[in-house]
């Protein structure tokens, strides 16, 4: 398998994108380390994997707002394994809603601390495991704007906390990037558009579309994996320090 012995976290893996993340990787061979807020939701990724697929999941629960869980999380991890090959940020907080005023100052605080404050804190914290490897890469996963600032596809339906959140996580991937690439640890962003989330539990990840949808439809979360997949078995002399993605 192409990813063997490849050591892979991933945040935010209960659902969607991030459950997606977990599956492809540990059928391509990776051992996978997954957190979502509680155990129990990161278990049932594990336990919704078909095949031997599914000894190569390890669930966690990390909530992602708390600094100590997040040390706890990284410190658990390297009890299983010596080194981390790819952390994947792609855990966020998401909070709805158009009127700043609506939003209790705990949610506004939470929205920000687990997607800015969480990514920071993730980095931190898993560093001494990623330079434990021959090829360690971060991957951000940050929603895309356009240029008056707007998402492509959920401004309209996201409130302005998550909004910084994001923008807070781009400024931090960006900076990381320049500052650990001469140690050889490589930073890269996915910046999406809209894309299909349908669940994988459904159709087993076998490298044919899982969402079922038309090629001229949403972009989907196989695509988002093989960007990835390409990005991280590049020669190490080659930088990829982002992917911006346009709608249709």
């Amino acid at each position: 398998m192409k990813f063997e012995n490849l050591r892979v976290v991933v945040t935010g893996a209960s659902r969607y994108f991030g459950r997606a993340l977990a599956v492809g990787f540990a059928h391509l061979g990776a051992e996978v380390y997954v957190s979502a807020r509680t155990v129990e939701a990161a278990e049932r990724t594990r336990t919704e994997v078909m095949g031997s697929a599914r000894d190569r999941i390890h669930a966690f629960g990390c909530d992602l707002s708390k600094p100590a869980e997040i040390r706890d999380f990284a410190a658990r991890v390297g009890e299983h394994t010596d080194r981390v090959d790819l952390l994947v940020n792609n855990g966020a907080r998401w909070l709805d809603g158009m009127d700043l005023e609506a939003a209790s100052d705990r949610e506004i605080v939470e929205t920000i601390e687990s997607t800015a404050g969480g990514t920071v804190l993730m980095v931190k914290h898993f560093l001494p495991l990623l330079r434990g490897s021959l090829r360690p890469d971060i991957v951000n996963m940050v929603a895309v704007r356009d240029a008056e600032g707007a998402s492509a596809a959920t401004a309209g339906a996201a409130h302005e906390a998550f909004w910084a959140a994001k923008s807070a996580q781009a400024g931090f991937a960006d900076i990381l990037s320049r500052r650990l690439r001469p140690s050889g640890v490589r930073v890269f962003s996915l910046f999406p558009p809209d894309f299909s989330t349908s669940d994988p539990r459904f159709a087993e990840w076998d490298g044919s579309n899982p969402d079922g949808i038309a090629p001229d439809e949403k972009l989907t979360t196989q695509a988002l994996f093989e960007c990835i997949v390409y990005a991280v078995e590049q020669p190490r002399d080659c930088f990829i320090r982002s992917f911006h993605f346009e709608p249709r």
